[in-house]
Protein backbone atom coordinates (compact mmCIF):
# COMPACT_ATOMS: atom_id res chain seq x y z
CA UNK A 1 0.00 0.00 0.00
CA UNK A 2 1.28 3.73 -0.68
CA UNK A 3 1.34 5.34 2.98
CA UNK A 4 0.30 8.95 3.72
CA UNK A 5 2.50 10.82 5.69
CA UNK A 6 0.60 11.40 8.76
CA UNK A 7 2.30 9.60 11.58
CA UNK A 8 4.32 12.34 12.75
CA UNK A 9 1.95 15.34 12.76
CA UNK A 10 2.26 17.78 15.72
CA UNK A 11 -1.43 16.08 16.85
CA UNK A 12 -0.31 12.44 17.37
CA UNK A 13 1.80 14.14 20.50
CA UNK A 14 1.72 13.32 23.86
CA UNK A 15 3.11 16.55 24.70
CA UNK A 16 4.61 17.15 28.15
CA UNK A 17 6.10 20.62 29.76
CA UNK A 18 5.89 21.44 33.34
CA UNK A 19 4.91 24.98 34.16
CA UNK A 20 5.23 27.78 36.91
CA UNK A 21 1.78 28.71 36.07
CA UNK A 22 0.33 25.60 36.93
CA UNK A 23 -2.98 27.32 39.41
CA UNK A 24 -3.48 29.65 35.92
CA UNK A 25 -3.51 26.74 33.58
CA UNK A 26 -6.01 24.64 35.93
CA UNK A 27 -8.23 27.76 35.78
CA UNK A 28 -7.97 28.16 32.62
CA UNK A 29 -9.45 25.07 31.64
CA UNK A 30 -11.89 24.83 34.14
CA UNK A 31 -10.88 22.66 36.19
CA UNK A 32 -10.64 24.32 39.47
CA UNK A 33 -14.12 24.17 40.86
CA UNK A 34 -14.29 20.97 42.73
CA UNK A 35 -12.88 19.84 45.90
CA UNK A 36 -12.47 15.89 46.97
CA UNK A 37 -14.48 16.86 49.49
CA UNK A 38 -17.41 18.11 47.21
CA UNK A 39 -20.37 16.41 46.61
CA UNK A 40 -19.85 16.36 43.26
CA UNK A 41 -16.37 14.80 43.90
CA UNK A 42 -17.75 12.16 46.04
CA UNK A 43 -21.20 11.14 44.23
CA UNK A 44 -21.76 8.29 43.00
CA UNK A 45 -23.06 9.75 39.69
CA UNK A 46 -19.83 12.06 39.22
CA UNK A 47 -18.63 12.41 35.59
CA UNK A 48 -15.40 10.18 34.77
CA UNK A 49 -13.35 13.61 34.37
CA UNK A 50 -9.86 12.55 32.28
CA UNK A 51 -7.45 15.36 32.18
CA UNK A 52 -5.17 15.22 28.42
CA UNK A 53 -3.78 17.51 25.94
CA UNK A 54 -6.67 16.68 23.45
CA UNK A 55 -4.68 16.81 20.12
CA UNK A 56 -8.31 16.41 18.06
CA UNK A 57 -8.05 17.15 14.43
CA UNK A 58 -11.65 16.16 14.07
CA UNK A 59 -14.94 14.24 15.67
CA UNK A 60 -15.39 12.87 11.86
CA UNK A 61 -14.59 9.23 12.37
CA UNK A 62 -13.04 9.03 8.58
CA UNK A 63 -11.52 12.14 8.66
CA UNK A 64 -9.54 12.01 12.14
CA UNK A 65 -6.00 11.06 13.04
CA UNK A 66 -4.78 11.52 16.56
CA UNK A 67 -4.38 9.71 19.57
CA UNK A 68 -7.59 11.38 21.58
CA UNK A 69 -9.00 10.37 18.15
CA UNK A 70 -8.67 6.42 19.17
CA UNK A 71 -10.15 6.87 22.26
CA UNK A 72 -13.10 8.84 20.55
CA UNK A 73 -13.65 6.39 17.70
CA UNK A 74 -13.73 3.67 20.22
CA UNK A 75 -15.95 4.96 22.57
CA UNK A 76 -18.97 6.28 20.21
CA UNK A 77 -18.52 3.94 17.59
CA UNK A 78 -17.41 0.48 16.68
CA UNK A 79 -15.51 -1.61 14.51
CA UNK A 80 -16.14 -5.23 13.19
CA UNK A 81 -13.50 -6.40 15.19
CA UNK A 82 -10.98 -5.28 18.33
CA UNK A 83 -8.22 -6.68 20.41
CA UNK A 84 -8.21 -8.16 23.70
CA UNK A 85 -5.93 -7.84 26.77
CA UNK A 86 -3.83 -10.22 24.87
CA UNK A 87 -4.00 -7.96 21.57
CA UNK A 88 -5.49 -10.82 19.89
CA UNK A 89 -9.14 -10.40 17.71
CA UNK A 90 -12.19 -10.96 19.25
CA UNK A 91 -15.17 -9.89 17.98
CA UNK A 92 -17.39 -6.64 18.26
CA UNK A 93 -19.98 -5.94 15.46
CA UNK A 94 -18.68 -9.06 13.68
CA UNK A 95 -20.10 -12.25 15.47
CA UNK A 96 -17.54 -14.40 13.13
CA UNK A 97 -15.37 -14.03 10.18
CA UNK A 98 -13.00 -15.88 8.42
CA UNK A 99 -10.63 -15.26 5.46
CA UNK A 100 -9.58 -17.04 2.09
CA UNK A 101 -6.25 -19.41 1.75
CA UNK A 102 -4.29 -16.42 -0.71
CA UNK A 103 -5.41 -13.79 1.70
CA UNK A 104 -7.21 -11.89 -0.85
CA UNK A 105 -11.30 -12.10 0.41
CA UNK A 106 -12.41 -11.72 3.96
CA UNK A 107 -15.61 -12.71 5.19
CA UNK A 108 -17.91 -11.33 7.95
CA UNK A 109 -20.85 -12.63 9.32
CA UNK A 110 -22.61 -9.41 12.17
CA UNK A 111 -23.74 -10.01 14.91
CA UNK A 112 -28.04 -9.43 14.36
CA UNK A 113 -28.17 -7.86 17.91
CA UNK A 114 -25.76 -4.87 16.90
CA UNK A 115 -28.02 -1.41 16.78
CA UNK A 116 -26.88 2.19 16.46
CA UNK A 117 -28.00 4.82 19.22
CA UNK A 118 -30.95 5.98 17.51
CA UNK A 119 -31.84 2.00 17.82
CA UNK A 120 -31.78 1.30 13.71
CA UNK A 121 -29.62 -2.10 12.64
CA UNK A 122 -26.64 -2.31 12.16
CA UNK A 123 -26.23 -3.57 8.18
CA UNK A 124 -23.66 -4.85 5.46
CA UNK A 125 -24.34 -1.51 3.83
CA UNK A 126 -23.74 0.93 6.57
CA UNK A 127 -19.95 -1.37 7.08
CA UNK A 128 -19.62 -1.07 3.02
CA UNK A 129 -20.75 3.12 3.23
CA UNK A 130 -17.91 3.51 5.85
CA UNK A 131 -14.99 1.78 4.74
CA UNK A 132 -15.91 3.38 0.88
CA UNK A 133 -15.95 7.06 2.83
CA UNK A 134 -13.04 7.04 4.64
CA UNK A 135 -11.21 5.30 1.18
CA UNK A 136 -12.38 8.06 -0.47
CA UNK A 137 -12.19 11.05 1.71
CA UNK A 138 -8.66 10.48 0.53
CA UNK A 139 -7.06 11.99 4.14
CA UNK A 140 -5.69 11.44 7.53
CA UNK A 141 -6.39 7.36 7.83
CA UNK A 142 -7.51 6.74 4.33
CA UNK A 143 -4.63 4.41 3.92
CA UNK A 144 -6.20 1.72 5.92
CA UNK A 145 -9.06 1.45 3.31
CA UNK A 146 -6.50 1.77 0.18
CA UNK A 147 -6.42 -1.77 -0.69
CA UNK A 148 -9.54 -2.79 -0.67
CA UNK A 149 -10.84 -3.22 -4.26
CA UNK A 150 -14.53 -4.32 -3.79
CA UNK A 151 -17.05 -4.90 -1.12
CA UNK A 152 -19.96 -6.57 -1.24
CA UNK A 153 -23.17 -7.33 0.74
CA UNK A 154 -24.95 -10.26 -0.29
CA UNK A 155 -27.16 -9.88 3.09
CA UNK A 156 -27.79 -7.31 5.23
CA UNK A 157 -25.78 -9.61 7.98
CA UNK A 158 -22.91 -10.18 5.87
CA UNK A 159 -19.81 -8.19 4.55
CA UNK A 160 -17.65 -9.63 1.46
CA UNK A 161 -14.66 -7.37 1.34
CA UNK A 162 -11.89 -8.67 -1.75
CA UNK A 163 -8.28 -6.27 -1.53
CA UNK A 164 -5.69 -5.76 -4.44
CA UNK A 165 -3.09 -8.21 -2.83
CA UNK A 166 -2.48 -10.13 -0.27
CA UNK A 167 -2.86 -9.33 3.18
CA UNK A 168 -2.56 -11.14 6.26
CA UNK A 169 -3.06 -8.11 8.44
CA UNK A 170 -5.98 -6.71 6.92
CA UNK A 171 -8.24 -8.16 9.80
CA UNK A 172 -5.75 -6.52 12.14
CA UNK A 173 -6.53 -2.89 10.23
CA UNK A 174 -10.03 -3.58 10.38
CA UNK A 175 -9.68 -3.40 14.30
CA UNK A 176 -8.46 0.73 13.74
CA UNK A 177 -10.61 2.62 15.09
CA UNK A 178 -10.26 4.63 12.24
CA UNK A 179 -11.99 1.48 10.65
CA UNK A 180 -15.28 2.65 12.53
CA UNK A 181 -18.61 2.03 11.45
CA UNK A 182 -21.15 4.45 10.78
CA UNK A 183 -25.21 4.54 10.42
CA UNK A 184 -25.03 5.79 7.09
CA UNK A 185 -28.58 6.69 6.43
CA UNK A 186 -28.53 8.97 9.24
CA UNK A 187 -24.74 10.33 7.80
CA UNK A 188 -26.04 10.75 4.46
CA UNK A 189 -28.96 12.38 5.81
CA UNK A 190 -26.39 14.80 6.97
CA UNK A 191 -23.86 15.90 4.64
CA UNK A 192 -21.69 12.81 4.62
CA UNK A 193 -21.03 10.62 1.06
CA UNK A 194 -18.99 7.74 0.72
CA UNK A 195 -18.85 8.18 -3.77
CA UNK A 196 -15.72 8.64 -5.44
CA UNK A 197 -16.15 12.49 -4.97
CA UNK A 198 -16.31 12.31 -1.44
CA UNK A 199 -13.27 14.38 -0.58
CA UNK A 200 -14.73 17.09 -2.60
CA UNK A 201 -17.94 16.45 -2.24
CA UNK A 202 -18.68 15.74 1.63
CA UNK A 203 -19.34 18.63 4.32
CA UNK A 204 -20.80 16.44 7.08
CA UNK A 205 -17.42 17.50 9.18
CA UNK A 206 -19.41 19.98 11.07
CA UNK A 207 -22.04 17.95 11.82
CA UNK A 208 -20.24 15.67 13.34
CA UNK A 209 -18.77 18.12 15.76
CA UNK A 210 -21.98 17.40 17.47
CA UNK A 211 -23.33 14.36 16.42
CA UNK A 212 -22.09 10.71 17.52
CA UNK A 213 -24.20 8.23 14.65
CA UNK A 214 -22.64 4.98 16.36
CA UNK A 215 -22.94 2.16 17.49
CA UNK A 216 -20.80 2.75 20.99
CA UNK A 217 -21.03 2.37 24.82
CA UNK A 218 -21.14 6.04 24.65
CA UNK A 219 -22.49 9.16 22.39
CA UNK A 220 -21.32 12.68 22.25
CA UNK A 221 -23.05 15.20 24.37
CA UNK A 222 -21.05 18.13 23.27
CA UNK A 223 -17.21 19.84 22.19
CA UNK A 224 -15.79 22.97 23.04
CA UNK A 225 -12.66 23.10 21.10
CA UNK A 226 -9.69 23.48 23.20
CA UNK A 227 -11.80 23.02 26.28
CA UNK A 228 -13.79 20.25 26.59
CA UNK A 229 -15.26 16.79 25.24
CA UNK A 230 -18.25 15.59 26.88
CA UNK A 231 -19.99 11.75 26.14
CA UNK A 232 -22.72 10.23 28.12
CA UNK A 233 -23.95 6.61 27.91
CA UNK A 234 -25.79 5.12 25.22
CA UNK A 235 -28.89 4.11 26.86
CA UNK A 236 -29.47 1.73 23.30
CA UNK A 237 -26.32 0.26 23.67
CA UNK A 238 -26.62 -3.40 22.44
CA UNK A 239 -23.92 -4.97 24.81
CA UNK A 240 -23.62 -4.83 28.61
CA UNK A 241 -23.87 -1.40 29.78
CA UNK A 242 -20.53 0.97 30.25
CA UNK A 243 -20.40 1.37 34.30
CA UNK A 244 -19.52 5.06 34.05
CA UNK A 245 -22.60 7.03 33.28
CA UNK A 246 -21.15 10.55 31.99
CA UNK A 247 -17.01 11.07 30.95
CA UNK A 248 -15.31 14.28 30.45
CA UNK A 249 -12.67 15.03 28.69
CA UNK A 250 -10.97 18.51 30.08
CA UNK A 251 -8.06 19.90 27.90
CA UNK A 252 -4.62 20.02 30.16
CA UNK A 253 -1.54 20.98 28.29
CA UNK A 254 0.54 20.84 31.30
CA UNK A 255 1.76 17.26 33.20
CA UNK A 256 1.93 19.36 36.54
CA UNK A 257 -1.32 20.82 36.06
CA UNK A 258 -2.99 17.43 35.69
CA UNK A 259 -0.61 16.08 38.51
CA UNK A 260 -2.59 18.50 40.74
CA UNK A 261 -6.15 17.72 39.07
CA UNK A 262 -5.39 14.06 40.41
CA UNK A 263 -4.31 14.96 43.74
CA UNK A 264 -7.35 17.56 44.25
CA UNK A 265 -9.83 14.89 43.11
CA UNK A 266 -10.77 16.91 40.28
CA UNK A 267 -9.52 13.94 37.42
CA UNK A 268 -10.04 10.80 37.79
CA UNK A 269 -7.50 9.76 35.07
CA UNK A 270 -3.89 11.97 33.46
CA UNK A 271 -3.27 10.87 30.48
CA UNK A 272 0.04 12.51 29.94
CA UNK A 273 2.58 12.75 33.31
CA UNK A 274 5.93 12.70 32.47
CA UNK A 275 8.54 10.62 34.53
CA UNK A 276 9.76 13.27 36.17
CA UNK A 277 6.37 14.78 36.87
CA UNK A 278 4.91 11.18 38.53
CA UNK A 279 7.52 11.33 41.14
CA UNK A 280 6.24 14.87 42.34
CA UNK A 281 3.04 12.24 42.95
CA UNK A 282 2.49 11.98 46.78
CA UNK A 283 -0.93 11.62 47.05
CA UNK A 284 -1.99 7.78 48.43
CA UNK A 285 -5.35 8.26 46.51
CA UNK A 286 -3.29 8.53 43.15
CA UNK A 287 -2.05 4.80 41.68
CA UNK A 288 0.74 5.48 39.08
CA UNK A 289 1.49 2.77 37.39
CA UNK A 290 4.62 2.67 34.05
CA UNK A 291 3.74 0.00 31.65
CA UNK A 292 5.96 -0.24 27.92
CA UNK A 293 4.60 1.19 25.16
CA UNK A 294 4.61 0.87 21.37
CA UNK A 295 6.08 4.52 20.64
CA UNK A 296 9.81 5.22 19.83
CA UNK A 297 11.83 7.68 19.10
CA UNK A 298 14.64 7.37 16.03
CA UNK A 299 17.41 9.10 14.19
CA UNK A 300 17.27 8.68 10.05
CA UNK A 301 20.05 9.71 7.74
CA UNK A 302 19.48 11.05 4.04
CA UNK A 303 21.95 9.63 1.88
CA UNK A 304 20.28 11.43 -0.80
CA UNK A 305 19.90 14.87 0.71
CA UNK A 306 20.98 17.58 -1.25
CA UNK A 307 22.93 18.82 1.64
CA UNK A 308 25.19 16.18 2.67
CA UNK A 309 29.05 17.31 2.13
CA UNK A 310 30.26 14.38 2.14
CA UNK A 311 29.15 11.07 0.02
CA UNK A 312 27.02 9.38 2.81
CA UNK A 313 27.65 5.86 2.02
CA UNK A 314 26.65 2.47 3.64
CA UNK A 315 29.96 2.85 5.65
CA UNK A 316 30.08 6.49 6.52
CA UNK A 317 25.88 5.21 7.86
CA UNK A 318 27.08 2.60 9.80
CA UNK A 319 30.07 5.02 11.62
CA UNK A 320 27.64 7.31 12.08
CA UNK A 321 25.67 4.64 14.38
CA UNK A 322 28.49 2.55 15.80
CA UNK A 323 29.46 6.86 17.07
CA UNK A 324 26.10 6.59 19.52
CA UNK A 325 26.24 5.48 22.68
CA UNK A 326 22.59 4.04 23.05
CA UNK A 327 22.46 3.16 26.76
CA UNK A 328 23.85 6.82 27.99
CA UNK A 329 21.44 8.17 25.25
CA UNK A 330 18.67 6.05 27.19
CA UNK A 331 19.65 6.89 29.95
CA UNK A 332 20.15 10.67 29.22
CA UNK A 333 16.19 10.95 27.84
CA UNK A 334 14.45 8.57 30.00
CA UNK A 335 16.53 7.10 33.07
CA UNK A 336 15.05 3.92 33.23
CA UNK A 337 10.83 4.66 31.66
CA UNK A 338 12.11 3.32 28.37
CA UNK A 339 13.85 0.71 26.40
CA UNK A 340 16.36 0.47 23.86
CA UNK A 341 15.04 -0.37 20.18
CA UNK A 342 17.30 -1.77 17.27
CA UNK A 343 14.55 -2.20 14.48
CA UNK A 344 11.73 -0.15 13.80
CA UNK A 345 9.05 -2.21 14.37
CA UNK A 346 8.09 -1.87 18.07
CA UNK A 347 8.74 -3.96 21.06
CA UNK A 348 5.62 -6.55 21.15
CA UNK A 349 4.72 -6.57 18.05
CA UNK A 350 4.83 -9.28 15.26
CA UNK A 351 8.37 -9.60 14.99
CA UNK A 352 9.65 -7.01 16.77
CA UNK A 353 11.73 -8.53 19.41
CA UNK A 354 15.01 -10.33 20.04
CA UNK A 355 16.66 -8.02 17.75
CA UNK A 356 20.66 -7.50 18.49
CA UNK A 357 21.70 -4.67 20.46
CA UNK A 358 23.02 -2.07 18.26
CA UNK A 359 27.15 -1.79 19.22
CA UNK A 360 29.01 0.91 20.53
CA UNK A 361 32.50 1.52 18.78
CA UNK A 362 34.36 5.00 18.72
CA UNK A 363 37.50 3.84 17.47
CA UNK A 364 35.69 1.96 14.47
CA UNK A 365 33.73 4.29 13.80
CA UNK A 366 36.56 6.97 13.38
CA UNK A 367 38.54 4.29 11.49
CA UNK A 368 35.77 3.43 9.48
CA UNK A 369 35.23 7.62 8.71
CA UNK A 370 38.59 7.62 7.30
CA UNK A 371 38.89 4.58 5.46
CA UNK A 372 35.79 6.52 3.71
CA UNK A 373 37.51 10.07 3.24
CA UNK A 374 34.96 11.22 5.66
CA UNK A 375 37.40 12.05 8.53
CA UNK A 376 36.19 15.43 9.41
CA UNK A 377 32.71 14.78 8.34
CA UNK A 378 29.79 17.45 8.97
CA UNK A 379 26.28 17.26 9.08
CA UNK A 380 23.52 19.28 8.94
CA UNK A 381 20.72 17.80 11.63
CA UNK A 382 17.01 19.80 10.90
CA UNK A 383 14.66 18.30 13.41
CA UNK A 384 11.13 19.70 15.04
CA UNK A 385 11.23 21.52 18.33
CA UNK A 386 9.03 19.46 20.25
CA UNK A 387 8.53 17.38 23.51
CA UNK A 388 7.49 13.93 22.04
CA UNK A 389 6.36 10.86 24.60
CA UNK A 390 8.34 12.66 27.50
CA UNK A 391 11.45 12.90 25.28
CA UNK A 392 12.72 16.42 24.42
CA UNK A 393 14.11 16.62 20.69
CA UNK A 394 16.18 19.32 21.54
CA UNK A 395 17.96 17.88 24.39
CA UNK A 396 18.09 14.44 22.32
CA UNK A 397 19.57 15.91 19.57
CA UNK A 398 22.48 17.85 22.10
CA UNK A 399 23.36 14.66 23.84
CA UNK A 400 23.51 12.85 19.93
CA UNK A 401 25.66 16.21 18.72
CA UNK A 402 27.57 15.20 21.66
CA UNK A 403 28.29 11.45 21.04
CA UNK A 404 29.33 12.27 17.52
CA UNK A 405 31.45 14.82 18.30
CA UNK A 406 33.87 11.99 19.76
CA UNK A 407 33.64 10.71 16.19
CA UNK A 408 34.81 13.82 14.56
CA UNK A 409 31.55 14.29 13.11
CA UNK A 410 30.36 17.50 13.48
CA UNK A 411 26.66 18.31 14.17
CA UNK A 412 24.92 21.66 13.12
CA UNK A 413 21.71 21.74 15.00
CA UNK A 414 18.49 23.54 13.20
CA UNK A 415 15.37 22.94 15.52
CA UNK A 416 12.22 24.24 13.51
CA UNK A 417 8.51 23.84 13.50
CA UNK A 418 7.14 20.71 12.43
CA UNK A 419 5.83 22.15 9.70
CA UNK A 420 8.90 23.42 8.60
CA UNK A 421 10.40 19.99 9.36
CA UNK A 422 7.82 18.16 7.01
CA UNK A 423 8.45 20.75 4.07
CA UNK A 424 11.98 20.24 4.60
CA UNK A 425 12.54 16.41 4.92
CA UNK A 426 9.71 15.83 2.12
CA UNK A 427 11.85 18.37 -0.23
CA UNK A 428 15.78 18.68 -0.32
CA UNK A 429 15.54 15.72 2.80
CA UNK A 430 17.93 16.23 6.06
CA UNK A 431 21.13 14.99 6.54
CA UNK A 432 20.05 13.78 10.09
CA UNK A 433 17.42 14.23 12.03
CA UNK A 434 15.07 13.21 14.90
CA UNK A 435 11.07 12.46 15.33
CA UNK A 436 8.99 10.04 16.39
CA UNK A 437 5.98 7.00 15.15
CA UNK A 438 3.54 5.64 16.95
CA UNK A 439 1.34 2.77 15.52
CA UNK A 440 -1.91 2.81 13.13
CA UNK A 441 -3.45 -0.64 14.59
CA UNK A 442 -1.56 -3.78 15.51
CA UNK A 443 0.31 -5.05 12.70
CA UNK A 444 3.95 -4.81 11.38
CA UNK A 445 3.74 -4.40 8.11
CA UNK A 446 2.75 -0.57 8.49
CA UNK A 447 6.37 -0.09 9.83
CA UNK A 448 7.82 -2.12 6.80
CA UNK A 449 5.71 0.10 4.35
CA UNK A 450 7.08 2.75 6.04
CA UNK A 451 10.45 2.52 6.81
CA UNK A 452 11.63 0.08 4.74
CA UNK A 453 13.79 1.62 1.54
CA UNK A 454 11.50 0.05 -1.05
CA UNK A 455 10.39 2.15 -4.10
CA UNK A 456 7.77 4.92 -2.86
CA UNK A 457 7.73 4.03 0.62
CA UNK A 458 8.02 7.33 2.36
CA UNK A 459 11.94 6.82 4.02
CA UNK A 460 12.82 5.77 1.19
CA UNK A 461 11.75 9.33 -0.60
CA UNK A 462 13.04 11.49 2.09
CA UNK A 463 16.41 9.09 2.03
CA UNK A 464 16.66 10.09 -1.30
CA UNK A 465 16.38 7.46 -2.92
CA UNK A 466 15.02 9.47 -6.52
CA UNK A 467 19.05 11.01 -5.90
CA UNK A 468 20.95 7.53 -4.42
CA UNK A 469 19.33 4.78 -5.87
CA UNK A 470 21.81 2.64 -3.82
CA UNK A 471 19.59 2.80 -0.64
CA UNK A 472 16.53 0.38 -2.02
CA UNK A 473 16.82 -2.88 -0.31
CA UNK A 474 14.94 -5.31 -2.92
CA UNK A 475 14.84 -7.75 -0.36
CA UNK A 476 12.38 -6.08 1.54
CA UNK A 477 9.98 -5.57 -0.73
CA UNK A 478 9.92 -9.43 -1.25
CA UNK A 479 9.99 -10.39 2.01
CA UNK A 480 6.91 -7.92 2.63
CA UNK A 481 5.31 -9.95 0.11
CA UNK A 482 5.68 -13.17 1.65
CA UNK A 483 4.64 -12.13 4.99
CA UNK A 484 1.33 -10.77 3.53
CA UNK A 485 0.44 -13.74 2.24
CA UNK A 486 1.40 -15.81 4.91
CA UNK A 487 0.29 -15.26 8.88
CA UNK A 488 0.63 -16.29 11.97
CA UNK A 489 4.10 -17.33 13.19
CA UNK A 490 5.34 -17.56 10.01
CA UNK A 491 4.64 -14.06 9.23
CA UNK A 492 6.27 -12.74 12.56
CA UNK A 493 9.28 -14.70 11.65
CA UNK A 494 9.58 -12.83 8.10
CA UNK A 495 8.88 -9.49 9.49
CA UNK A 496 11.52 -10.32 12.30
CA UNK A 497 13.88 -10.95 8.95
CA UNK A 498 12.88 -7.35 7.79
CA UNK A 499 13.89 -5.63 11.01
CA UNK A 500 17.35 -6.68 10.19
CA UNK A 501 17.63 -5.72 6.98
CA UNK A 502 16.10 -2.62 8.16
CA UNK A 503 18.65 -2.23 10.75
CA UNK A 504 21.28 -3.35 8.08
CA UNK A 505 20.13 -0.24 6.08
CA UNK A 506 21.74 2.21 8.11
CA UNK A 507 18.71 4.52 7.15
CA UNK A 508 16.78 4.35 10.29
CA UNK A 509 18.54 4.54 13.58
CA UNK A 510 15.83 3.71 16.53
CA UNK A 511 17.23 5.06 19.61
CA UNK A 512 14.97 4.41 22.84
CA UNK A 513 10.91 3.49 23.10
CA UNK A 514 9.20 5.35 26.58
CA UNK A 515 7.22 3.77 28.81
CA UNK A 516 3.88 5.26 28.84
CA UNK A 517 2.51 6.50 32.50
CA UNK A 518 -0.90 5.62 33.45
CA UNK A 519 -1.92 8.05 36.30
CA UNK A 520 -5.30 7.78 37.81
CA UNK A 521 -7.41 7.55 41.00
CA UNK A 522 -7.35 4.82 42.94
CA UNK A 523 -10.55 4.07 43.22
CA UNK A 524 -10.86 3.81 39.35
CA UNK A 525 -10.80 0.39 38.06
CA UNK A 526 -9.96 -0.95 34.25
CA UNK A 527 -7.58 1.44 33.47
CA UNK A 528 -5.54 0.03 30.54
CA UNK A 529 -3.53 0.64 27.74
CA UNK A 530 -4.74 -0.42 24.57
CA UNK A 531 -2.71 -0.95 21.21
CA UNK A 532 -5.67 -0.54 18.84
CA UNK A 533 -8.20 2.30 21.06
CA UNK A 534 -5.50 3.57 23.40
CA UNK A 535 -7.73 4.21 26.44
CA UNK A 536 -10.70 1.62 26.37
CA UNK A 537 -13.09 3.79 28.40
CA UNK A 538 -15.85 1.22 28.14
CA UNK A 539 -13.80 -0.74 30.26
CA UNK A 540 -13.75 1.94 33.24
CA UNK A 541 -15.59 1.51 36.73
CA UNK A 542 -15.44 2.88 40.15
Amino acid sequence: MKRLNFHELPYRLWVMHSSRTTAMLALAAGIACASPSSGYAQGASRPLVIARNMDLNSLDPHRSFCDTCQIYNSTVYETLLTLDTNNKLVPLLAASWEASADQTKFTFKLDPKAKFSDGSPVEAKDVKWSWERLKNLKGSAAFLAENITQIDTPDPQTVVVTVAAPNSEFLNIVSAPYMAVVNSKVASANGAMAAADAATKDNAEGWFLQNSPGSGPYVLTSYSPNNELRLKRNAQYWRSAPAIEDVVFRQVKDAVAQAQMLESGTADIAMQIDPDTAKTIRSKDVTVQTVPSYNFIYLALSPGAKGNKVKMTKEVREAISLGLNRKEILEFTLGKEGQLISAPIPLGFPGGSGFPEEPYDPAKAKDQLAKANAGNLELDAAFPNLNAYGVDLSLLMQKVQQELSKINVKVNLQPMTFSNWREQVSGNGIPLTAVFYAPDYFGSAQYVEYFGMMPGSPWAKRAGAANDPSVINPRESELLKKALASGGEEAATIYHEIGLEMIKDKVILPLVSPNLILAYNKGVKGVRYSACCNLPIAEISR
